[in-house]
């Protein structure tokens, strides 16, 4: 009897952490290298007179601000350089194309906790919180630039120093995805064999969130080095290209028998909530994931829809490939379907019977081969 692989998902949407983790890229693109942003932040820092820069404005802004002048003007680094020179904050519009406002003097409410202790950072972090916008402070004291994100704290690190640590990342990567690489080449062989488990199935997923989890910091590098990341952004393209759909596609493989509440994103969602710890533990994965962590559940034989496998077939379009799908009961089928079943299928005909069937045989062959 086959297992329901992935049951009992929940439907998954965006977190409170999810969305203070995209607001710091968006503030980390803004602030990158080659922006009229970052060489106004430099400007400061070489002049040594600190700064307090809000991205953002709204009545909640507007309540906690006194004094200053209003000055909306486009935003450039010089402008930027000249009016750090005085007392107060600059607020500038989220894009940060236009200054404001500057000289203004901030009080948010001193209920909300901090863990920062000199007056700027202390307000900075404050007015991230009660506001919502991202706010920028330059210290005079210490040199350096921090970006407050509703309650996260990032320091703005030189290129050098980034560089190394997305490199390092780099190559984690590699490595991870060389092991993920083999394990699923491992599950499609099983597939195609009959024998495929949970337990197979289950590794996968666990090796895609590793990597996915390393490609995201990779890419938060990226956005941070701005334009001193190209030669990294083609380095991490190669080696993730095609990723996020074969990870898609693994789930809508072992989907197909859930309740119509759950999703894709729901899966997706769920294994991105895992600590590092339960993580690398299959069990800890399945009991996510709504499975019994037995013996004789992960050892459950399961089969495949067929998408990963058709979509390796060349110039099936997505359309063909779900009807085709949907047209077998189960991969096993898919796999022994000939020319006549495949041509009666709406969309596909002589031409595409034909390339999927020599597909099939082409790769099933090929990858009972390698194993």
């Amino acid at each position: 009897m086959r297992t329901t692989l992935l049951a009992g998902i929940a439907e998954g949407s965006l977190s409170a952490q999810q969305a203070t983790e995209e607001l710091m890229r968006q503030t980390l693109a803004a602030v990158a290298p080659g922006t009229e942003l970052r060489d106004g932040l430099e400007r400061v820092l070489r002049g040594g007179t600190g700064a307090l820069i809000v991205l953002g404005t709204s009545s909640t802004v507007e309540s906690i601000s006194t004094g200053g002048f209003p000055i909306d003007v486009e935003f450039t680094g010089t402008r930027l350089r000249e009016l750090a020179k005085m007392d107060g904050a600059v607020i500038l519009d989220r894009r940060a194309r236009t200054i404001l406002k500057a000289g203004v003097q901030l009080h948010p409410a001193p209920s909300i906790p901090t863990r920062e202790s000199g007056t700027r950072h202390r307000t900075a972090e404050r007015v991230a919180k009660q506001t919502g916008f991202p706010v920028i402070t330059v210290s005079q004291s210490m040199q350096i630039v921090q970006l407050y994100v509703h309650d996260r704290r990032h320091v703005l690190e030189n290129t050098t120093k980034i560089l190394a640590h997305a490199n390092q990342a780099l190559d984690t990567l590699e490595r991870y995805k060389t092991r993920l690489d083999e394990v699923t080449d491992a599950l499609t062989a099983l597939e195609i064999a009959g024998r495929a488990t949970a337990a197979d199935v289950l590794q996968v997923a666990q090796r895609q969130e590793m990597v996915r989890r390393i490609s995201a910091e990779i890419s938060s590098y990226i956005i941070e080095l701005g334009t001193d990341g190209r030669l990294l952004t083609l380095q991490h393209e190669e080696l993730v290209g095609g990723f996020s759909t074969a990870r898609t596609l693994l789930i809508r493989d072992y989907l197909g028998q859930l309740p119509r509440q759950h999703s894709v994103e729901g899966v997706k969602a769920i294994l991105a909530s895992l600590d590092s710890s339960e993580l690398v533990d299959v069990a800890a994965v399945a009991r996510a994931l709504g499975i019994p962590a037995t013996a004789e559940t992960l050892d459950a034989a399961v089969s495949p829809r067929g998408y990963r496998f058709l979509q390796r077939v060349r110039r099936v379009p997505e359309a063909v490939m779900e009807r085709v799908v949907e047209h077998f009961d189960d991969f096993q089928t898919l796999l022994r379907a000939g020319l006549e079943e495949l041509r009666v299928i709406e969309g596909v005909g002589e031409y595409r019977a034909r390339l999927i069937s020599e597909g099939i045989t082409r790769l099933a062959w090929h990858d009972a081969e390698r194993f």
